[in-house]
């Protein structure tokens, strides 16, 4: 802009091709404006469809994780449970030992 300024006041100051208001640097200006908005809409819709599948692809992994957490969740709770139920047996035979012991002593 400087340079297209500079020879138009300067270099060609007797007969400039765009003089002082300089409408067809302005025109030229707009121009390129005009071409750049939709160029810069038309990216930010890609950035925006790019971002979206990223999403969806985070949602579906995350939702993956949170099925295998429940699984895991699962086994743990009937790991437990079968232990418990184990347990319990020993304790029951236990106190049958800790009883027989205690008529055989009296």
């Amino acid at each position: 802009m400087a340079t297209w300024m500079g020879i138009n006041v300067f270099v060609l100051s007797t007969r400039p091709f765009d003089p002082y208001p300089f409408i067809l640097l302005n025109l030229v200006l707009s121009c390129l404006a005009a071409i750049q908005a939709p160029i810069i809409m038309m990216s930010q819709n890609r950035q925006e469809s790019r971002d979206r599948q990223r999403g969806e692809h985070d949602y579906q992994i995350n939702l993956k994780a949170e099925l295998e957490v429940r699984q895991l969740h699962e086994k743990l709770d009937h790991l437990i449970q079968s232990q418990w139920q184990r347990m319990m047996e020993i304790q029951q035979m236990q106190v049958e030992m800790l009883a027989e012991l205690s008529e055989r002593l009296h």
